[in-house]
């Protein structure tokens, strides 16, 4: 089975890829898909499409696609090519927080515009990526010797191994030339299930997230951003179970609650209990992967009011309700 043949990949698969695709490329999933899906450009242009959002991404565009929601992705109509990085997966409860403030529409998000400066370490990231999905705890490393000069290659220039065969990428002229022993670049893409490569995989997902969503400021915040609005952030991520409302967290930074929820929504990008719903389900997330809380215990910890309540929030975050969420966890440990 190889990630070709996964229109619409299994939840409990990672799998990590690279595509240059040329004009009349395009995947359309009116269910949308399982798992996660992650897109880093690294040339040419394509075209994202999921709920009601859609925009175009080109090199140092990051798109992140939730579960669940119908998407469709393409070569930009015009663009000669789309290369991309791409990565089904599920996510770790933190990424969410790292990506909402980037969010287009449910579940999906775009971070448009990672600086030029951290584009070399976010390629290298896949790349280990994609070597990490075959490794093997206890195996010997694997000599790579770079094509015609005979010495060992550098982690800079490994593209992947397949086979045994070497692919090696140089950097010409601002494009990434792709040779495998002379021959034509194949890169296979590479599934994994669980066990340690799975992690070392997320590993790498995870230092790419990082990577854009901190060197890139979402649309409409300043840069100095609010002293008040960071501190009822704070105030949230640390209690998140609290009896939060606008009223309560407004009177926390001696604001009136309509002045506090417009300054709130106009640096964040989303309305304060929003904030907080999401902060919760983030918090539950947590006691769910490290606790044997019921359901219902881990809803009250986390500041719902219900089992229900919780179920229904914690399905709108993450694609499946917190039992599954949580027998998912365990069935890959």
């Amino acid at each position: 089975m190889t990630a070709e043949d996964l229109s619409v990949p299994a939840a409990e698969l990672t799998i990590v890829g690279h595509y240059d695709k040329a004009p009349g490329y395009a995947t359309r999933r009116p269910g949308g898909s399982p798992s996660w899906l992650l897109l880093w450009t690294e040339a040419g242009a394509g075209y994202v499409a999921q709920g009601e959002a859609s925009f175009e991404v080109r090199a140092g565009d990051l798109a992140v696609l939730g579960s669940g929601v119908a998407q469709h992705y393409r070569v930009l109509p015009g663009a000669r090519r789309w290369r991309f990085w791409w990565v089904h997966f599920q996510p770790r409860p933190a990424w969410l927080a790292w990506l909402a403030p980037h969010a287009r529409s449910h579940g999906c998000h775009l971070v448009a515009g990672v600086p030029a400066t951290v584009h070399e370490r976010i390629d290298l990231a896949f790349e280990r990526a994609l070597q990490d999905a075959h490794w093997v705890p206890g195996a010997a490393p694997t000599e790579v010797r770079g094509a015609g000069e005979g010495r060992a290659a550098t982690t800079a220039e490994v593209r992947g191994v397949e086979g045994g065969r070497v692919v090696k990428y140089a950097e010409v002229r601002g494009a990434w030339e792709g040779r495998v022993a002379g021959a034509a670049e194949v890169r296979v893409p590479a599934v994994v299930v669980e066990g340690p490569a799975r992690e070392l995989v997320l590993g790498a997902v995870e230092e790419v997230l990082v990577l854009a969503t901190a060197s890139v400021r979402p649309e409409g915040r300043s840069d100095e951003g609010d002293e008040r609005i960071r501190r009822v952030l704070a105030i949230i991520a640390a209690e998140p179970g609290a009896a939060h409302s606008v009223a309560s967290l407004a009177a926390a930074v001696a604001l009136s609650p309509s002045r506090f929820a417009h300054l709130f929504a106009a640096e964040t990008g989303r309305p304060p209990m929003q904030a907080v719903r999401q902060a919760r389900v983030r918090h539950a997330a947590g006691l769910l992967e490290v606790t044997d809380l019921d359901i219902g215990q881990v809803a009250a910890a986390s500041g719902f009011v219900s089992p229900f309540h919780f179920s229904r929030a914690f399905r709108r975050e993450y694609g499946l309700p917190p039992r599954d969420y949580r027998a998912r966890l365990r069935a890959h440990s």
